[in-house]
């Protein structure tokens, strides 16, 4: 089992208890939109986030897109990690009907899955920063924000790279910059342009 020492930020305690099938770490609930009526719980991430930063793993859903801005809105930018869940169809084993969007959430992710988002911030692992330094000049530029189907064409994108499709232009852009390999987001551009 791998060891984590940076804290590690989910939605419910669900998604905490699939975590620590995989990981030795220090899981912290946002209790869902619990987070937004509890102060004192803001106060202690931000805290918490201060020495070594934080982990950020939330459902591909639009609650956990809200969680994941709220936390933005709290934590420093360069204390915060994201790990984006892919919108995979599906229900987890304990619910009698799929979530509103109809997506498994982080509870439901494949233990490889999991082990593979977080071995890069393993103790011990060196983490491995992407060369991508793209800004929304450059996704005006590629067709990916400001023109016409940009909207539609990064939501393909997004979904081509095992990222949310909700996710908003800027945060497409920062995951881009911080998860993806050059070579990655060659390939998945072509996909969406059909080339």
């Amino acid at each position: 089992m791998m060891k984590i020492s940076r804290p590690i930020i989910v939605e419910g305690k669900y998604d905490r208890l699939k975590i620590l099938s995989v990981a030795e770490a220090k899981v912290i609930t946002t209790d869902g939109f619990g987070i937004f009526s509890k102060a004192e719980k803001a106060e202690f991430l931000r805290r918490l986030a201060e020495k070594n930063g934080v982990i950020v793993i939330t459902d591909a859903d639009g609650a956990g897109l809200v969680i994941r801005n709220h936390l933005k809105n709290i934590i420093p930018r360069d204390k915060i990690i994201h790990i984006y869940t892919p919108e995979i169809a599906g229900k987890e084993k304990r619910k009698k009907v799929p979530s509103k969007a109809g997506f498994l959430g982080l509870e439901g992710m494949s233990r490889e899955w999991l082990e593979h988002a977080l071995a890069p911030y393993a103790d011990g692992a060196e983490e491995t920063k992407s060369s991508m330094e793209l800004t929304k000049a450059d996704f005006y530029e590629l067709g990916l924000s400001g023109g016409e189907g940009s909207a539609e064409k990064r939501k393909m994108l997004a979904k081509e790279l095992g990222l949310p499709s909700i996710i908003s232009c800027s945060s497409l852009i920062y995951a881009v910059n911080t998860l993806v390999s050059e070579e990655e987001f060659a390939c998945a551009y072509s996909k969406i342009n059909g080339e």
